[in-house]
């Protein structure tokens, strides 16, 4: 009895954190570029009550052990990096990247972070930064008097000047993919760091190396399917109530198991 409150509670928890990460996903249904996760369970130690052969009466060995678990617990989160709708925006700095790979940005400490939010602008000076400032990698500059920018789907930015007919070739947009992307760690902002678990990027230019293109005047939605995240809160607050009714039937049963002696 005493196992099944700790495995009831346990459980409890672990539906707890399948919760809050359904709420994160919901939170972010409208999160440009966000990639819905999932929370993975995983089943804890067994104990061994009898193995085959223990016990026997009858002179034949019994076919099966028995064991009993101790619960469950969550032991990781996966990211679903399938592709989200992508909107017009008519916003001519908007990028969506149309198959694999990420837009790269430089951090203040020189590390470079990766994100699939394709909404850019401009900052005083004319670098194209992302929301939170950031500069695109590698750096590119739109002069003062660009009265057209246009973004190539293999990532060539060019420019039309006011007074010249022949636009100018400013830069080149180059993006990252990963073996693993579910071992790129979150860092918020819509931004993500490699990790042991990614390995590093493979860097080259939209259209190559198995990289998406790019689209001009487009962001990429959140992938989260609002239905399916309603389903799965609804198991996941069904899965709690039924392990805190383990915990209450177990203290139950501890408490009737001590009325004995009186």
């Amino acid at each position: 009895m005493l196992r099944a409150l700790r495995t009831g509670a346990l459980g409890m928890h672990a539906q707890q954190q399948g919760v809050d990460n359904i709420a994160n996903n919901l939170a972010n249904a409208n999160t440009t570029g966000y990639k819905r996760s999932t929370i993975v369970f995983n089943d804890l130690l067994y104990q061994t009550v009898s193995a085959p052969g223990e016990g026997e009466s009858s002179g034949a060995a019994a076919p099966a052990l028995m064991q009993i678990g101790h619960g469950a617990s969550a032991i990781a989160t996966v990211r679903n990096f399938l592709q989200g709708s992508l909107s017009n925006t008519q916003n001519p700095l908007d990028m969506a990247i149309n198959g694999q790979g990420f837009f790269q940005v430089s951090r203040p400490d020189g590390t470079v972070a990766y994100t699939r939010d394709g909404i850019f602008t401009l900052s005083a000076d004319g670098t194209i930064v992302n929301q939170s400032g950031l500069p695109l990698e590698p750096e590119i500059t739109i002069p003062p008097d660009a009265t057209q920018v246009n973004i190539g789907q293999d990532g060539i930015i060019s420019a039309l000047i006011a007074g010249e007919t022949t636009p100018v070739e400013l830069g080149q947009i180059e993006l990252a993919r990963f073996n693993n992307n579910a071992g790129l760690r979150s860092i918020g902002g819509n931004l993500y760091e490699e990790s042991v678990a990614s390995g590093e990027p493979i860097i080259s230019t939209p259209g190559e190396e198995g990289l998406g293109l790019i689209r001009q005047g487009f962001v990429e939605s959140s992938n989260v399917e609002v239905v399916q995240e309603m389903v799965n809160l609804i198991t996941a607050q069904r899965a709690y109530e039924v392990n805190s009714r383990v915990v209450t039937t177990a203290d139950q049963m501890l408490a009737q198991a001590s009325q004995i002696k009186r």
